[in-house]
């Protein structure tokens, strides 16, 4: 990436104070920043770097006015964070141009259809009938199986193992050690030896466009049918998926989450850390489960905040977590009032 301060006002809408003919190549922390690179102030708790930040450029809101001087050209826009989320995008494009080959140290089956401008990098494995649409980025020692589909526009990182017959949408992002497509935990139980016999994971997983997948998650293939991740679903890092589940569309969920089999999460849900789902049961469109959360049962109303093991609503968990801190207090009075309530009380007679 290589801006004037002014190119780059004129790419993003911003009203632009300061030197237009500054060159930008790098973005930077603003307390960090060096001449060269572009930061941002999104909260004004980082104002005071703002002075003596190092970088050539500075995105602040719309209608900002410093305090004090500043050396840096300043790009006023209406969001900064969503400008800079555009410009992020913009500078790893950059950074990927460079890597739009397929190297001659991978592995390419037979039947196989690549898309334009699609870089596939050392040691991976390509299998038989993959098709990968253009604008894709396949990073070093990734596996695709007989059958994937790759949608365009999609950046798969190493060690990434996306198995036989399994559909990526446009857009997509997995990171590194994502497997997809890894058999569903399914074993049928022998009541006379009291062994486990397995039972064939015959479907695919399907995962929509605009799909996020954080490092070493994984989303177990179907048993029949499809696993499905709806358009917009992010995932983050950690994150067990199982057999048969399908997760609604912009829904997020944080790290350490396991969703056990069969279990459908709406749409637009929030799941924080390690909650756990249990499999075969719906949750309502708009969820919020807080981190840790256990949810056992069908969650039917829309739009709820949960919390707890078991799952209550998030205003019960409050003033239950608040009782039971008091709990040793309560006991200890419970107890001093028993004894003397013994104290009072006439000692045994004989009949």
């Amino acid at each position: 990436m290589q801006f004037t301060a002014a190119q780059l006002a004129r790419l993003i809408g911003a009203t632009l104070q300061g030197d237009p003919e500054v060159i930008i190549t790098a973005p930077s922390k603003i307390e960090e920043a060096t001449p060269g690179t572009i930061t941002f102030l999104g909260s004004m708790n980082y104002e005071p770097f703002l002075y003596t930040t190092g970088a050539s450029a500075v995105l602040v809101p719309r209608g900002f006015e410093p305090r004090e001087p500043v050396s840096a050209t300043l790009l006023e826009v209406d969001d900064v964070y969503m400008t800079v989320s555009k410009l992020l995008e913009q500078y790893k494009k950059g950074e990927d141009a460079g890597a739009r080959n397929v190297s001659e140290k991978a592995a390419i089956g037979d039947a196989v259809s690549i898309g334009n401008n699609v870089g596939i990098g050392h040691f991976t494995v390509v299998g038989d009938r993959v098709r990968i649409g253009d604008d894709t980025l396949i990073a070093e020692q990734v596996y695709l199986g007989p059958g994937v589909r790759i949608g365009v526009g999609c950046r798969i990182y190493p060690g990434v193992r996306i198995l036989t017959d399994c559909v990526i949408g446009n857009n997509c992002t997995l990171h590194a050690n994502v497997v997809i497509g890894g058999d569903g935990f399914g074993f049928a139980p022998d009541p006379e030896t009291g062994s486990y016999s397995k039972i064939p994971q015959v479907g695919n997983v399907v995962i929509e466009d605009d799909v996020e997948v954080g490092a070493n998650t994984t989303i177990d293939r179907a048993s029949m049918g499809s696993t499905r991740i709806r358009r917009g679903v992010k995932l983050d890092n950690l994150i067990q998926v199982a057999h048969n589940v399908e997760i609604g569309e912009n829904t997020v969920v944080a790290a350490l989450t396991g969703i056990a089999g069969s279990a459908k999460v709406g749409a637009n849900c929030r799941i924080g850390g390690q909650v756990g789902i249990s499999g075969h049961i719906e949750v309502a469109d708009g969820t919020q489960a807080q981190a840790q959360t256990g949810i056992a049962n069908n969650i039917k109303r829309e739009n709820q905040e949960l919390a707890g093991t078991p799952h209550m609503l998030w205003s019960k968990f409050v003033r239950s977590s608040a009782a039971f801190k008091q709990l040793p207090e309560f006991m200890r009075d419970v107890r001093a009032r028993f004894k003397r309530l013994e104290a009072q009380l006439p000692g045994d007679q004989d009949q």
